[in-house]
């Protein structure tokens, strides 16, 4: 997996008021769990767009001044209501000899027969959680759909990797071909389901 490195000066008071003069100052207050202790930083807002506007995982190499390096994955992160602005970010350290789930996106890549055919590609699974070694971790989960004929289906027991383990069971479906027909009907009946659901939870309500 490919890494992002972001420079950071580790943080002495973590008050309100420190904070808020870190935002001013167009730095980003973050805290790395997962070792002996959290550890409080903060870097730059303009460091975090290649890890935050991607469509594959990262991991990410924290440098802190006095040349400590930690290894770290990216694990929550809040916005500005407003604004879109970066708020806070929260990191979790990476061992090399520990294992660590996280959420991994899924690329679709070629032209499925099916979909040739008139049949409508469905999504079902657009990431995925695996748990690996850090070193084993893959920047994306590369899912050829090119055989696929209308009726057929991804699973994921068919793409099983030696290096991660899937954190779902082995029949969850990646992705599909559905006839046109049968996809529009599919999408009325959660529609369907949907209403159900919001009239039961009003009359639960009243």
């Amino acid at each position: 997996m490919k890494s992002i490195t972001i420079d950071g000066s580790q943080r002495e008071s973590v008050g309100k008021k420190a904070t808020k003069a870190l935002r001013n100052a167009g730095q980003v207050p973050c805290v790395l769990y997962g070792g002996d202790k959290p550890v409080h930083f903060s870097a730059p807002e303009l460091s975090f767009s290649k890890l935050i506007y991607t469509p594959s995982a990262h991991t990410v190499v924290i440098n802190l001044e006095g040349g400590e390096t930690l290894n770290a994955v990216l694990q929550d992160i809040q916005f500005h209501p407003v604004t879109d602005g970066i708020l806070h970010v929260d990191f979790y350290q990476l061992f090399d000899h520990k294992e660590i789930a996280l959420t991994i996106p899924v690329h679709f890549i070629g032209n499925a027969k099916g979909v040739k055919s008139g049949g409508i590609l469905r999504r079902n699974n657009r990431k995925l959680r695996v748990k690996a070694l850090p070193e084993n971790l893959p920047d994306f989960i590369e899912v050829d759909i090119t055989p696929l004929k209308i009726g057929d289906k991804i699973s994921v027991s068919e793409i099983a990797n030696e290096k991660y383990t899937f954190l779902h069971t082995d029949n969850t479906v990646v992705c599909s071909i559905k006839t046109s027909r049968t996809a529009v009907a599919d999408d009325e009946e959660e529609e369907e389901e949907g209403a159900e659901a919001a009239a039961t939870e009003a009359t639960t309500e009243a």
